[in-house]
């Protein structure tokens, strides 16, 4: 079992920063490959950001030149660098994470969301 811990949320105005923080843990072994969601009030979730184990990076139009996604393999945590927002980035961002892990000697591959953090972004 896998759990995700996001953080970093908060209010802000048109054009502020913001850092969310996704921390994985877990009572076994695993690899993680972690990605960033967000859902907006009255739409469906939708794909930010991701990366990858060797550090390659994926992003929605939409956020690219104005989000960066880094992460810290020691800490199992990855990170959603947000600048320049904007009110359509108002929602509630989850982490998800493609995990494999070891159990009773054998990997096993799941998916694993954290409960999310709340952007608000005000004009």
């Amino acid at each position: 079992q896998v759990q995700l811990v996001e953080s970093g949320g908060a209010s802000v105005q048109t054009g502020q920063s913001l850092r969310l923080s996704c921390v994985a843990s877990s009572d076994t072994i695993c690899n993680h490959k972690m990605t960033w969601f967000r859902q907006a009030p009255g739409k469906e979730r939708e794909f930010v950001s991701d990366i990858g184990r060797d550090g390659g990076t994926r992003y929605a139009d939409f956020v690219k030149g104005r989000f960066t996604v880094s992460q810290d393999n020691a800490k199992n945590t990855m990170y959603l660098q947000m600048n320049g927002l904007k009110s359509e980035d108002t929602g509630m961002y989850y982490c998800t994470s493609n995990s494999t892990c070891l159990k009773g000697g054998t990997w096993f591959k799941s998916t694993f969301w954290g409960q999310g953090t709340q952007v608000t972004v005000s004009s």
